[in-house]
């Protein structure tokens, strides 16, 4: 297994630290999970990696029930949160991004055996009457999301194509949200109202998410997730609430460490080094320095440094 700084630093340095407070504001996990399958990812690092195998989501899913969990939808979620009055003990919003049709094989029977729903988010160009690919794998048929929609899961919208939306202009940004969440309502005869954000979330770019806020806002939609990292509060802009990425890495100390908020974290690392990345990019001339001595040292061992691999979302096959 990989060497997981994130863990470690979040096991034996946020997890003790979190016991020695007290209170805090109300709080709601929103777990991101992908592919539910035995897919070989060893050459991806752990933190990276998108694949959740059935046997770990089943033992993920058996702690939850286990201990108190009651899933909900974002928007009971982000109801509670405003109101600081939760209507379940223990909330969790579970959430899957890409549409694959190993929801409907693996992870729905096991979603339904402990009594748990989910929100699938369908990039609509890949769903179709028949199985289509997205990034090499199956997507779910609009036959099979009807079915688990009658079982009571929920779906929202991942855009049509899956784009990087800051690359494309306001109009086929537009464009983008209003047909996805136009082709889901269509085939099931019920309202969208939450959008999942392809690929890493540009948190520090003002302009594009007033515009994108404004976008989702006339299309219809009234909450959203991101990649952002943590737990949902109530300072969480509700169309780009944080989430917490779950793999097969995540052993059972890690999972509830997401879910209590020793993993929030991270989410200052990503936020810093979108920061630091956005001003090498004003600066041609440091950013420059910065990666030839970078090639320097590229084979030269780490010494007086804390190496913390996650400095970016886990954006991968989002």
């Amino acid at each position: 297994m990989d060497f997981r700084p994130d863990r470690m630093a979040t096991l034996y340095l946020i997890s003790p630290l979190r016991r020695l407070a007290s209170g805090g504001q109300p709080t709601i996990p929103v777990l991101m999970y992908h592919s539910i399958s035995d897919q070989d990812e060893s050459g991806v690092h752990a933190y990276y990696r998108t694949c959740t195998s059935p046997d770990v989501f089943a033992v993920q899913m058996a702690y939850l029930r286990s201990h108190g969990y009651s899933t909900c939808s974002l928007a009971q979620a982000l109801d509670q949160l405003r109101s600081g009055t939760p209507t379940a003990s223990n909330p969790v919003v579970i959430t899957f991004d890409d549409g694959y049709s190993d929801f409907y094989r693996q992870a729905f029977p096991i979603l339904d055996r402990y009594g748990l729903n989910a929100t699938v988010f369908l990039p609509t160009a890949y769903i179709g009457d028949h199985p289509a690919k997205f990034k090499g794998r199956d997507c779910l048929t609009w036959a099979e999301v009807r079915e688990l929609s009658k079982h009571g899961m929920l779906f929202g919208s991942h855009t049509v194509t899956h784009p990087q939306l800051r690359e494309l202009s306001a109009a086929g940004v537009n464009e983008e949200i209003v047909n996805s969440k136009k082709a889901i309502e269509e085939k099931l005869g019920s309202a969208v109202d939450s959008f999942a954000y392809p690929f890493a979330f540009p948190q520090t770019e003002p302009e594009f998410k007033k515009m994108l806020v404004d976008s989702l806002q006339q299309a219809g939609y009234k909450n959203g997730v991101c990649t952002v990292v943590g737990r949902a509060n109530r300072r969480s802009e509700p169309f780009f609430m944080e989430r917490l990425p779950v793999n097969s890495c995540d052993d059972t100390a890690l999972f509830n460490a997401k879910l209590v908020g020793a993993y929030d974290w991270i989410s200052k690392f990503q936020h810093l080094s979108k920061l630091a990345k956005g001003q090498l990019r004003r600066s041609p001339g440091i950013a420059k320095l910065h990666i030839s001595a970078d090639l320097s040292r590229s084979h030269e061992p780490i010494s007086g440094h804390v190496l913390v691999t996650p400095t970016r979302d886990n954006s991968a096959g989002l």
